[in-house]
């Protein structure tokens, strides 16, 4: 048989993972108080950039750029790295009420985050009984100890019929999914390899990473670098390079979560209501306005070669680049929190009761974003209304189908429904959750009794009895 050589010409696309792009999700992700240090930081580093007087929506100043902005390219160069000038970037981890638009907030437990998402994301209701079992399981670096077998047959005792081990593992791999990155992993080699996996895939050396991770852990514990240059084919400073990308993940990704420390929140955005309807706009006190610096931009000159020139040119790169995130940044902001005002607005006008149900794939589906971007922008992103101020994923909430195939209700609908029956109840006689179970379906709510106990349950409202006693 005689082999032929020949050449095939393939054609398709491939996302990359440019140093703009992860500057816009980084900058996304951040809540308003880090995003101002962020800024901050920038702005000491930079002698490109400088703070108007005022706070107000991202803008830069055309008119000292005319001149010179043939000579800068639009992006950054690629093999630039925007976070070696702004090297602190990261994020620190309800709703309250009140007018004042700095407010105070204690950090979201990663059991929390967890089961928001979960409530987020299209599970049956098999999938989910798994999905929080294995959520309960985590630890607090967000590992999974306890073997798999052991969570199936805990949930074969309480009563999931047929359960297989392979069901188990499906739903694991979609909540490794979540965020943060790596959570839910079994060790720190998968906690390792399920954060590689969501590099992109030109990141140098990542081939090599993956095999460090997957096969010579245990070699780069003891520090064997003669045993992981052999093995890999790596010269030192190949090598020193795929230790320095393993030594960037986070081996505890859940360790963020569950801080008891206060931290201050500036809402994002502002919804009012006039003669006209309801109307969203940015928070013009929540961050400081950007541009760029006039006097050294002037400095710069369309042939000049100079280090000094070249260095000018670069931060002017850096400083147009941050200015356009934050604007990106604002942008998205709004069209998502105008979405979700849109379909929210009987909560505004009536409370809780009128809460719809709302999903991320809702949003993402009306706005062309992905389900994780929709994630990014409304944790840590707050709303100040005339009902107080709300994280935004505070509006989002699964969804209950009425009796008879009636109209869906939101679970944070059911929840103050369910509240507003005990705090009108006889005193002398409290409603059982049975009894709560008949009134919500007299008003169109077809729920179990479980799930009514697991509602008061998380609003801290003793039973019928407890109540009785209280009383």
């Amino acid at each position: 048989m005689v082999m032929k050589a020949s050449l095939q010409l393939r054609i398709g696309t491939q996302l990359t993972m440019t140093p703009q792009l992860q500057q816009a999700i980084a900058l996304l992700q951040l809540s308003t108080l880090d995003l101002r240090q962020e800024i901050q930081q920038a702005l000491d580093a930079n002698p490109m950039l400088e703070q108007e007087d005022e706070f107000g929506e991202q803008a830069v100043t055309e008119t000292p750029e005319a001149e010179w902005a043939e000579s800068i390219p639009s992006e950054l160069s690629v093999d630039s790295d925007w976070s070696d000038t702004y090297q602190d970037m990261g994020s620190t981890g309800g709703s309250s009420e009140g007018p004042d638009f700095e407010r105070q907030a204690a950090g979201q437990s990663l059991h929390g985050h967890l089961l928001w998402q979960l409530a987020m994301t299209d599970f049956t209701l098999r999938e989910h009984a798994i999905a929080e079992s294995l959520i309960d399981a985590l630890d607090a670096n967000g590992y999974i100890t306890q073997p798999l077998n052991d969570i199936r047959e805990g949930l074969k005792a309480q009563g999931l019929d047929g359960l297989s081990q392979r069901e188990v593992e499906n739903t694991l791999l979609r909540l490794q999914q979540f965020e943060p990155t790596g959570v839910f992993a079994r060790d720190l080699r998968e906690c390792l390899m399920l954060q590689l996996a969501t590099l992109p895939e030109e990141t140098p050396l990542l081939v090599p990473a993956k095999r460090l991770v997957r096969q010579f852990l245990e070699a780069l514990g003891k520090d064997d670098i003669r045993l992981l240059k052999r093995r890999l084919s790596l010269d030192d400073e190949q090598l020193d390079d795929v230790i320095r990308l393993i030594r960037s993940l986070d081996p505890r990704p859940g360790s963020a979560y569950g801080d008891s420390d206060d931290s201050y929140i500036t809402p994002d955005l502002v919804v009012r209501h006039d003669n006209e309807g309801w109307h969203l706009e940015l928070n013009p006190e929540a961050l400081p306005r950007l541009r760029i610096q006039p006097d050294y931009a002037s400095l710069i000159k369309r042939a000049d070669k100079s280090q000094d020139n070249q260095f000018l040119k670069e931060h002017l790169q850096e400083a147009r680049w941050l200015i356009k995130s934050l604007s990106s940044r604002n942008d998205t902001l709004l069209r998502v929190g105008r979405e979700i005002i849109a379909r929210q607005i009987g909560f505004l006008e009536h409370g809780e009761e009128a809460m719809k149900p709302l999903i991320l794939a809702d949003i993402a589906e009306a706005v062309e974003m992905h389900e994780s971007t929709i994630s990014r922008v409304t944790t840590q992103k707050y709303i100040h209304t005339p009902r107080g101020v709300f994280e935004l994923k505070y509006f989002f909430s699964s969804q209950v189908s009425g009796q008879d195939g009636g109209d869906s209700h939101s679970s944070t609908a059911i929840r103050a429904r369910i509240k507003k029956l005990v705090q009108d109840e006889p005193p002398g006689k409290p409603l059982s959750d049975s009894r709560l179970v008949t009134l919500l379906e007299a008003g169109g709510i077809s729920v179990a009794r479980r799930t009514v106990a697991k509602y008061r349950e998380s609003m801290g409202i003793p039973s019928s009895s407890e109540r009785r006693r209280l009383r």
